[in-house]
């Protein structure tokens, strides 16, 4: 039987991907612990959400600090207490700087919701729309020193419609974030994950080669 793998959970508002965690390792899919929930705002959702379930949370507000790596030092040391060996960027709405990502390098973890490299960065879904690119999803990532950068995990692609509004479309991927986020973290906690280079490599992959999602579809 797996261990379960220690998590530290990011969040800054509704925490919607963490709940999705939460009931993948209720249904016993995930084998994963979660040893605290950090946000950066008091008023945050995700909060309420892990208390729910007993787990611990922690506030540490990015106002209080004089500098971002003070913040983080704060941060760091809130996971550390926790022996976390997992984070998880859940909706946290700071970017994270290299003093932070150096000490948890290569175990922590963001889902963006586009195709990544494509439309990193902020407002991705709108972007999609104003290129009118017919086919959008989501990227779990491992997290370095760049904005929406670091080695992709695993994808999930959904189509646009000419009618979408950015509304619609962010509810399409984000029905597809809530899937592929608790697998990404379970393939960590299984040990399938190599990193090599931009590359991560997937043991024991399974293969689907006739798959293949086109928009619009041929009748």
């Amino acid at each position: 039987m797996t261990v379960p793998l220690p998590l530290g959970i990011l969040i800054s508002g509704s925490g919607s991907n963490l709940q999705a965690i939460i009931d993948a390792i209720g249904r016993q899919e995930l084998a994963a612990r979660i040893q605290v929930v950090v946000s950066n705002r008091a008023d945050a959702y995700g909060l309420t959400r892990a208390q729910q379930h007993g787990i611990p949370t922690t506030v540490i507000d990015h106002k209080g600090f004089s500098s971002r790596e003070a913040f983080e030092a704060a941060l760091i040391q809130s996971l550390r207490t926790h022996q976390v060996e997992l984070v998880v960027l859940a909706g946290f709405m700071r970017v994270l700087t290299p003093f932070f990502v150096r000490a948890f390098s290569q175990r922590i973890m963001n889902i963006h919701p586009a195709l990544l490299p494509a439309f990193p960065g902020t407002h991705a879904q709108r972007q999609a729309l104003q290129y009118g690119v017919r086919i959008a999803g989501a990227t779990v990532h491992f997290v370095d020193e760049e904005t929406d950068h670091g080695p992709i995990i695993t994808q999930a692609a959904v189509p646009v419609y000419p009618d979408d509004t950015e509304e619609t479309l962010s509810a399409r991927i984000l029905a597809q974030e809530h899937r592929i986020y608790p697998q990404a973290i379970q393939l960590f906690a299984e040990g399938r994950l190599e990193i090599r280079g931009r590359s991560v490599v997937v043991h024991n992959e399974s293969r689907l080669p006739h798959v293949t999602l086109r928009v619009p579809e041929s009748r």
